[in-house]
């Protein structure tokens, strides 16, 4: 088997076999990574969102500069896809956006599908908690740009300190820094998620 950068030789040389090789390696896990990004996704969506990142990727494949590994790449195309995803249903909800059309690269039948995400732990106490994820998912989506991609990238990619830093160009410390403020921040935003979803919790209690 080619090494990484090998295999992106030969798909810049627009070699199909490696074009299929890196489906092969990459689809399942940028499925899971997309499938955990909101708790309203279908395994249907997470394909399509899938889908609609490797046509980008074989777009763009001439400005990844390899700093990163490509997977890292891959789930920073897969997130602003699965952004861009959520968007356009929200405005079809209003009325002012259009049905989107599975682009079906991939047959599900091949082995490329993706998979839905497995029991692994989280990273983060907050974010294994299976009762509190919706409350989590809310709360990411109101979070800044940079704070948004960060959580994602580190606890739904499962991204290394490192290959934050090579990604977001960014030195470990500062890293880590960011990390610590934003899930302070998460923490904060669905804190008040949950007040507001369970307002007896918020009731002042009487005093005698």
């Amino acid at each position: 088997m080619s090494s990484e950068p090998e295999l992106l030789a030969r798909c810049r040389r627009g070699d199909a076999d490696a074009w299929d090789e890196l489906f092969d390696l990459h689809y399942a896990a940028a499925g899971r990574f997309v499938f955990q990004l909101s708790p309203d996704f279908t395994r249907e969506d997470a394909e399509e969102i899938c889908q609609e990142a490797f046509l980008s990727v074989i777009k763009n494949l001439e400005s990844f500069n390899g700093e990163s590994r490509f997977q890292t790449w891959l789930f920073r195309v897969a997130a602003n896809k699965a952004r861009d995803f959520l968007d356009k249903r929200g405005s079809a909800k209003r009325g002012g956006g259009q049905t989107v059309v599975s682009l079906q690269a991939k047959n599900p039948e091949n082995g490329l599908a993706p998979d839905p995400p497995g029991d692994l732990p989280a990273p983060d106490e907050m974010l294994m908690n299976a009762e509190q994820m919706s409350f989590v998912h809310e709360s990411i989506g109101q979070l800044g740009g940079p704070c948004r991609e960060i959580i994602e990238l580190r606890y739904f990619g499962d991204l290394s300190y490192e290959e934050l830093s090579a990604t977001l160009n960014l030195n470990p410390k500062t890293v880590s820094s960011r990390l610590s403020k934003c899930l302070d921040r998460l923490e904060e935003i669905a804190r008040k998620i949950f007040m507001r979803e369970n307002p007896a919790f918020s009731r002042p209690t009487n005093k005698d």
